[in-house]
């Protein structure tokens, strides 16, 4: 059957869990049930996801469509997949729970997008899938929420900025964050485990978490681009003093395979980084080394098992997640500069907002439009396993601007 002729548009796939039903509800309030958009949940458990309906759809739960499958069932996968133009996952950690469904997507013809961050597991899937996605014309795509759709999408805003206002792209990219406000979730905390649990058992994994182009195509140019920021550091452009980024490391990667995968329209010699704004003055500087030293310390204690399992024990459990008030009152501001090659005067600064929890309130409704865009839009990308950028690029920025509550915007 041609993705054109599919009984639905999206289905959620995983609508119980914590984000899940966070893009239930989103698409809802959004898109209605029974509407223009033709759309589902799906999950294992009948039970749950009738909870789930009555919870986002309400009076309206006997309308949206539920159906069950099961990641360990490939039977079952596979008719999901065959149902929808599009399957929008958040069943995570996808190094345990998404093989199956990317490879049942890259057969079918049926788009995909998800919200994983395991750069790993990514590269695994273009090695395995790309092909078969090609072929069969499916558009999956990783990384579509908070990790890494504003740095993704933000450079894109300002590469195109560029080449509008000056005729050719920026050298150098800075990402900056300004503000960061928001909770924490369980499967995020079990994604993060997991990948150091994989590391515990290949060695190989190390090497690839550390290649600041662990996810372009193999056998392409690569870039002038090296370790990410690891200490405190004082931005002359930006006038404050800087501290790392922990969503870096999955950031700049997505970033730079955007670039190759559009045939280098940011140039084969673009640079790209990304890090905390702390502020000015010996207090910022302060703030910076406290940066500093709270990442190191997560990554150390996310390194070794004994450690690990303690901050299992603190931290939530899957399908928990920050409460309503702190998603509602969450936020984030990015702030980015463009670098002309040739004239500073030329360079470009921008503003990117979200008016919710980044990683859950945001991030659900960046999802969302994805699976929407690539369900309804009409995209210049065939099939294969693309970033946001390479594969929806101005017309998700367009909806996310719409809808989503974000905001790309010079300053």
């Amino acid at each position: 059957m041609k993705n054109t002729d599919r009984e639905f548009d999206v289905i959620v796939w995983g609508a119980t869990g914590f984000t899940g039903q966070l893009v239930a509800e989103y698409l809802v309030d959004a898109y209605g049930v029974g509407g223009d958009l033709k759309w589902a949940i799906a999950g294992r458990s009948a039970d749950k996801l009738a909870a789930t309906a009555n919870s986002v759809a309400g009076n309206a739960a006997d309308d949206l469509p539920q159906l069950i499958a099961n990641s360990d069932d490939v039977d079952s996968i596979a008719a999901l997949a065959e149902k929808t133009k599009v399957i929008c996952t958040t069943v995570g950690p996808y190094a345990l729970y998404g093989s199956v469904m990317v490879e049942a997507c890259a057969k079918y013809g049926t788009h995909c997008c998800d919200l994983t961050g395991e750069i790993p597991w990514m590269r695994k899937m273009i090695d395995q899938h790309q092909t078969a996605a090609g072929a069969s014309g499916a558009k999956i795509v990783f990384s579509c929420g908070f990790d890494c759709i504003p740095a993704d999408l933000g450079v894109f805003f300002m590469q195109q900025s560029m080449l509008t206002k000056h005729d050719m792209p920026a050298s150098e990219i800075k990402f900056r964050v300004v503000s960061n406000d928001g909770g924490v979730s369980g499967g995020t905390v079990a994604t993060m485990m997991n990948m150091m649990e994989e590391v515990k058992h290949d060695a190989s994994i190390v090497e690839l978490l550390a290649d600041p182009y662990a996810l372009n195509p193999l056998n392409m140019p690569r870039g002038p681009d090296g370790p990410d920021q690891s200490g405190a550091r004082y931005d002359t452009d930006f006038k404050q003093w800087t501290g790392p980024f922990i969503m870096a490391a999955v950031d700049t990667r997505v970033v730079r395979c955007s670039n190759a995968l559009m045939k280098y329209r940011y140039g084969k010699d673009f640079r790209y980084n990304e890090a905390i704004l702390t502020g000015d003055g010996p207090g910022g500087y302060v703030k910076a080394l406290l940066v500093t030293l709270v990442t190191g310390v997560l990554g150390v204690t996310t390194a070794f098992g004994p450690t690990r399992n303690l901050l299992k024990s603190v931290l939530p459990s899957p399908g928990e997640g920050p409460s309503l008030e702190t998603r509602e009152q969450g936020s984030f501001e990015i702030e980015l500069i463009a670098k002309h090659p040739d004239d500073a005067a030329k360079d470009l600064r921008a503003r990117v907002t979200g008016d919710k929890d980044p990683g859950y309130g945001a991030t659900s409704k960046m999802l969302a439009e994805s699976a929407v865009c690539l369900a309804l839009d009409d995209l210049e990308v065939g099939g294969g396993i693309w970033t946001p950028a390479s594969a929806m690029g101005e017309k998700l920025i367009k909806r996310l601007q719409a809808k989503a509550g974000m905001t790309f915007d010079l300053i």
